[in-house]
């Protein structure tokens, strides 16, 4: 995986100058309907390639802060119960050193190293996650660190706003109404348009964000383990974003769950440019939280 994010050229990819670090965490143990995210970013960093490095939104290039392309997490052989702690082993030197971490997954696991390196350095922080389902199991095929746990764990770790849920069942739905943060259903963001300000109000200033790429709806976003319908467009999901770093500190995020589809890279892409959009809207989007 030496793919760097962008194509960018050495001048731009050097971690010594870097303000942003993207680490690919290829991962796949207990992915439960279609396989393959860990090929998810591979495939990404080789979309990467194809963007036009122009943001025509915000008028900027926004690969001049410059992004290193990690080595990717070595974790063949590791089980889910030992898959955080080797992240946080390789995501720890990037959030110390003061990098803008972004993972790039794998199956939504990955995320508990991610956060829980954050919280390290960030001890007031929350978590938004955007995604179709709750992940609220406590336990799901003989292990507390499935994909189908991963937010009943991250709420362990640090207040949890859930935003989009359309998919648990009713062990989540209890679950929800008990544990520490917030779940927004999709069904009844659709209903009111005060949800926005309400994400915002449950979420402390530092936020990391975690962003299941199913969140979006399967007719932009059909590359993913369990596509669920009901998901979201490319622009609300942009317009919630920028509203989201306008108004708050996002200290590291990550983008997981891409099951790349033979033959369809339009995903592949969305998910590329999801990545650079963030970049974007952390360093140029006027009035960021500096």
């Amino acid at each position: 995986m030496d793919t760097a994010f962008g194509g960018l050229e050495s001048e731009w990819t050097s971690l010594e100058a870097a303000r942003v670090v993207v680490l690919a965490i290829p991962y796949e143990r207990t992915t439960t309907y279609i396989k393959g995210t860990a090929s998810g970013p591979s495939t990404l960093l080789a979309a990467s390639t194809q963007l036009e490095l122009y943001d025509e939104e915000l008028e900027c290039e926004p690969y001049r802060v410059g992004i290193h392309t990690a080595r990717a997490v070595g974790i063949e052989g590791v089980s889910p119960s030992c898959l955080a702690e080797a992240v946080t082993k390789a995501a720890r030197p990037f959030v110390r050193s003061n990098k803008w971490l972004i993972g790039v997954g794998g199956e939504h696991t990955v995320s508990l190293g991610m956060v829980s390196t954050h919280k390290e350095r960030y001890p007031a922080l929350s978590v938004l996650q955007l995604d179709a389902h709750a992940d609220l199991r406590d336990t799901y095929e003989g292990t507390p660190y499935s994909h189908a746990c991963v937010a009943r764990r991250l709420r362990e770790i640090a207040p949890t706003v859930q935003v989009g849920i359309r998919s648990l069942s009713i062990e989540e739905a209890e679950a929800a109404l008990k544990l520490p943060g917030q779940v927004f259903m999709a069904c009844r963001m659709r209903s009111s348009s005060a949800w926005m300000v309400q994400v915002l109000e449950a979420l402390t200033n530092e936020v990391y964000l975690t962003i299941d790429l199913d969140f979006l709806d399967p007719s932009v976003m059909p590359s993913v383990g369990c596509p669920e319908p009901g998901g979201f467009g490319w622009d609300e999901t942009m317009r919630l974003l920028r509203v989201l770093f306008q108004h708050k500190h996002v200290v590291g995020c990550d983008v997981v769950e891409l099951c790349p589809l033979a033959g369809n890279v339009a995903p592949d892409f969305l998910a590329a440019k999801l990545v650079y959009k963030l970049i974007s809207y952390r360093f140029f989007l006027p009035g960021y939280p500096r």
